[in-house]
Formats: C-alpha cells, sequence, structure tokens
C-alpha cells in the first residue's frame, strides 16, 4: 500500500482501496486512531479519579468537617454522583452542538470545561473558610464535569471497532477502555506521593489541589491530540463514511431505545464492579482500619497495572469465544468474587487479595464492556447510541456505587457489597440473554 493511502482492515463488505479512497493529504493509520483514543479516555479518567480519591483523604475533613468521618465521606460520594446524573444530558446537548457546529467545536468545547472545572476544583475554599458555598460550588463544578465529559464523545472507538476485521473486533474495542486502568495509575500515584511525602496539615492546606491542576495541562494535552484526528479530513471523511454522525436523543430513543437499554444493562456486573474495586475499598479500609493510605494505594496502582493486562487479554478471549460470552461469563465471575467479599475486605491481606484479583476482573470485563450490545445499533444510530448506553451504564451501574456500597455496608456489614455486585449480575445476564432471543428472532 503506498504512503498516500490509509491502512485500514476490511470490515463487511468494504475494501482497503475503497477506503484508502477518503485519504486526501495526510498519512493516517489505525495505529494512530488507537493513540487518540488511549490519550481521551486516559485523561477524562484521570479527572475522575482524581476527584473519587479525594472524596475519601480530601472532602470529608475540607468540606464536611461538622460531620463524622463515615458521614462526610458519604456527602462527598453523593457529589460524586452528580457527574454520572448530568452526563446523558451532555450527551444530548452536545450532540446538538455538534449537527450545528461541527465535531471539533463540540469536542473543544467539552474538554475546555472539563478542564476548567477540574482545575477550578484546585482554588475551592474549605468549609471553615466559606461555608455552605464550598460544597454548592464543589456540587455545581462536578456538575459540569458530567456535562462536559458526555460531550467529550469523539466516536474513535466505533470507528476502530467497524474498520477491524471481524476476527479482530474484541481487539479493537479493548484499546479505548485502556485508558480507565491508566488514569488511575496516574491519579493514584500521584496521591500516594503527595501523600506520603507531606504533612497531613500540608495535605490538605495545598497539596491536594496539585493533581487538579496536573488535570487541566493533561486536558490540554488530550485536546490537541484529539483535535488533530476528529478534525482532519481523512478522518472526517471516514466517519461521515460510516455514518458516525449525531442524532437526536429523542429520535434514537424512539427508533432504538431497546438498544439503548440493552447496551446499558448488558455492561451493568462490570460497570458495578468499577467503583467497587477503585473508590469504595480506599473509603472502607481508610474508616476502618489503620493501614496507611499510601499503602493502599500501592496496592490498587499494581492492580491496575493487572487490571490494564488484563483488559489486553480480554481482546484477544473476545476475539476466541465472542464478545457477549466473554462478557457473560466475567458477570457469572464477578458474581463468585462478590461471595467472598465480605470475608477478604475483613482483613490486611484479604483486602490485597480483594483488591488484586477485582482489578483483574475488571479489566477482563470492562475490556468489552463497550460495544458488546451497541453493535445492534444500525448504522446511522450507532455514533450517538454508543454514547447513550455508556452514560446510562454509568450511571446504573457506578454512579451511586461507592455511596450505596458503603453507606449499606456501615449499617448492614459488607455482606451489603454483595448484594450490590449481585444485582449487577443478574442486569448483565439478562440483558444478554434477551438480546440473543431478538437477534434469534431477527435470524
Amino acid at each position: 500500500m503506498s504512503s498516500g493511502s490509509i491502512a485500514y482492515p476490511v470490515y463487511g463488505h468494504e475494501s482497503a482501496a475503497s477506503l484508502s479512497r477518503a485519504h486526501t493529504d495526510e498519512d493516517v493509520t489505525p495505529g494512530e486512531i488507537a493513540v487518540g483514543v488511549i490519550i481521551g479516555r486516559s485523561s477524562e479518567y484521570f479527572d475522575f479519579f482524581v476527584f473519587g480519591i479525594a472524596c475519601v483523604l480530601v472532602f470529608p475533613s475540607f468540606l464536611f468537617p461538622f460531620l463524622s468521618r463515615l458521614d462526610g465521606t458519604l456527602m462527598a460520594f453523593a457529589i460524586f454522583a452528580i457527574a454520572f446524573v448530568a452526563r446523558p444530558f451532555g450527551t444530548a446537548l452536545s450532540m446538538a452542538v455538534q449537527r450545528r457546529w461541527g465535531r471539533g467545536t463540540k469536542l473543544t468545547l467539552a474538554l475546555f470545561m472539563l478542564g476548567s472545572c477540574t482545575v477550578s476544583m484546585a482554588f475551592l475554599p474549605s468549609y471553615n473558610a466559606a461555608g455552605m458555598a464550598a460544597i454548592v460550588a464543589l456540587a455545581v463544578l462536578r456538575f459540569g464535569q458530567g456535562l462536559a465529559l458526555g460531550g467529550s464523545w469523539d466516536g474513535l472507538p466505533s470507528l476502530l471497532a467497524m474498520a477491524a476485521p471481524k476476527e479482530r473486533r474484541g481487539w479493537y474495542s479493548m484499546v479505548g477502555q485502556l485508558g480507565a486502568p491508566l488514569g488511575f495509575i496516574l491519579a493514584a500515584g500521584l496521591f500516594a506521593y503527595l501523600y506520603g511525602s507531606l504533612t497531613h496539615e500540608e495535605f490538605l492546606s495545598w497539596g491536594w489541589r496539585y493533581p487538579f491542576c496536573v488535570a487541566f495541562a493533561i486536558n490540554v494535552v488530550a485536546l490537541f491530540a484529539r483535535l488533530r484526528l476528529v478534525v482532519g479530513q481523512s478522518y472526517a471523511e471516514l466517519l461521515e463514511e460510516k455514518e458516525l454522525e449525531p442524532v437526536g436523543v429523542a429520535r434514537l430513543m424512539r427508533d432504538e431505545g431497546g438498544n439503548v437499554v440493552l447496551g446499558a444493562f448488558a455492561a451493568l456486573a462490570s460497570f458495578a464492579l468499577f467503583h467497587v474495586v477503585t473508590v469504595f475499598p480506599l473509603s472502607w479500609i481508610s474508616l476502618y482500619s489503620e493501614r496507611s493510605m499510601t499503602e493502599v494505594l500501592g496496592v490498587q496502582i499494581v492492580g491496575a497495572f493487572l487490571a490494564a493486562g488484563a483488559v489486553a487479554v480480554s481482546g484477544k478471549l473476545a476475539d476466541h469465544v465472542g464478545r457477549r460470552t466473554l462478557l457473560g461469563s466475567m458477570a457469572v465471575l464477578i458474581g463468585l468474587f462478590s461471595l467472598a467479599t465480605p470475608w477478604l475486605l475483613d482483613s490486611e491481606g484479604g483486602s490485597n487479595i480483594f483488591l488484586l484479583a477485582g482489578f483483574v476482573l475488571l479489566g477482563l470485563s470492562y475490556g468489552q464492556a463497550s460495544g458488546t450490545v451497541t453493535a445492534n445499533f444500525s448504522t446511522h444510530y450507532r455514533y450517538t447510541g454508543a454514547a447513550l448506553s455508556a452514560d446510562l451504564a454509568w450511571l446504573f451501574g457506578a454512579a451511586f456505587a461507592p455511596l450505596v456500597a458503603l453507606g449499606l455496608s456501615a449499617r448492614f456489614g459488607l455482606g451489603a457489597v454483595t448484594l450490590y455486585l449481585l444485582s449487577g449480575v443478574v442486569c448483565t445476564l439478562a440483558a444478554l440473554r434477551i438480546n440473543r432471543i431478538f437477534e434469534q428472532q431477527k435470524d
């Protein structure tokens, strides 16, 4: 293939030659799209994990000194959930922006808002200095983060999956999911360094603010990396050729709302596990043990590296056994894992096993949580359908996970975490079963 062509794999009835005609004056490859996807997702997850970790280490005493540590943490987790409530609204608004002003404008506005809201949190006054105004300000900024994240969807993961040959769709589908463990590694590593290097007073006074400032710098880099792709002539033509263009959310729900719901619930076990192994255990161990938070973050960082490897393995497994089969199998394993949660989290050695094993399960399941059922969307609806399905999966599966898991566990014991994860498992298996029935009826 000449240097003037696009080295894309064959998909469906299209040939590599037909895809190469979309190229004009740029030398573009699937590898470049993959890099753009990973950079974009890593920056978004970094922002959210910075906030999640701060909900445990910072906000309870910084914003809720008038409450107990438990109640302060629960209040912080309630604010944590606000972004996931806002995210579907951000998707709906951003689709309208893109239809009117283009993908580049939408992405610029979304990432500028995400970075601005995150860095503004770095200048938040304490409750002792500003009273309830500080809490309200954090809630408003968190809502802005959610709107921005809903608007940051660029369609590149769908483009990768649709351009992949049938026998490698699982591998291409996992690329964007690598952003989750990478974002966590960066956020947890930065917090672990600051928390371990500073005195408690220094950390609460100014140390915790630094990760929020770093997030803005990372977003600037991610913005330019992604804009280079999505506004380029070749990629714009490829996205248009694949019909990866926005449609109104009302129209989507009217015509293919069933696929949106199935797409959200099919991934629920994985999304429920997501915050149960990242944010929740940090809060539980902080409240009910004497372990060093730096040590716990270190174990989680090791787990995140394992998760990154597991995400890659999920791509190979999915191409061998099928993405739906893998997602269903992982849901069953998550259910079995949940049964051991009360015993594992009740001791130091057990909690380490919980974190490491949980991260591996998360990587294997989350690696294929995106697009397993959203592939059912007709081509014209897939761009918006994939975004909205992910929004709802985050809302139903992950948004309230730390709040519910901690609140119920504090009152009724760690068995509540088991029930929470099992509810996600049931939803995933039911959605996959219903989806299979629909496919059989179509055949």
